[in-house]
């Protein structure tokens, strides 16, 4: 059974991810995914580097994160270039990974709706959560300021655009602990499902 597992950045997909694998799921994250593609010698870093600039580039020629976000996340049509370049390798490697796994797999997916993810899903799962709360977890679990996370959060899709596309909708609005039962009680009705 896949389940694509999306949500904005600072909803609480990692938690919920994380307790389905404690719970018997093999999680496959479309973060990790993204930096493989772009490891030093890959198509994705020779292409991210012919885009960008060698500005991108540490001196030891691997990916510099922190100046590739700030070009992407600078506009609209930097990151939109960054994903034309990003979303195919991720969704080939992301085949790949899957196609060996049984039992419940979740693939963690933060741009489901943008990257129009080629993989059959047999369920989509969205965590949704007010921009605010999102904003303080950023600030307080990442270091971002907030003009940073707010920005983030708008180069990302909705939580309505998401819960469109969802089966079912996790509302995260709430206590970590109330957060791991609404992830146990889903997880259980996978399950059943098997």
């Amino acid at each position: 059974m896949l389940i694509a597992l999306t949500g904005g950045i600072g909803s609480g997909k990692s938690t919920v991810a994380r307790r389905w694998v404690e719970l018997g799921a093999t999680e496959v994250d479309a973060d990790l995914l993204a930096r493989e593609v772009v490891e030093p010698g890959s198509i994705g870093l020779e292409q991210v580097a012919m885009e960008f600039g060698p500005s991108v580039l540490t001196q030891s020629g691997t990916l510099d994160r922190a100046a590739l976000a700030k070009i992407a996340f600078a506009n609209d049509v930097n990151r939109v270039k960054l994903e034309s370049i990003l979303h195919p390798l991720i969704q080939d490697l992301a085949l790949k990974k899957v196609s060996n796994l049984e039992g419940i797999i979740v693939y963690t997916i933060p741009l489901f709706v943008e990257s129009k993810s080629k993989l059959q899903f047999d369920k989509v799962v969205a965590i949704s959560c007010d921009e605010d709360v999102r904003v303080d977890r950023l600030i307080e679990q990442r270091g971002m300021n907030e003009a940073e996370a707010r920005s983030r959060i708008a180069a990302q899709a909705t939580d309505s655009e998401r819960e469109a596309v969802a089966d079912l909708v996790i509302d995260s609005n709430c206590s970590l602990e109330e957060l791991i039962k609404k992830a146990d009680a889903i997880y259980l009705g996978f399950q059943e499902q098997l």
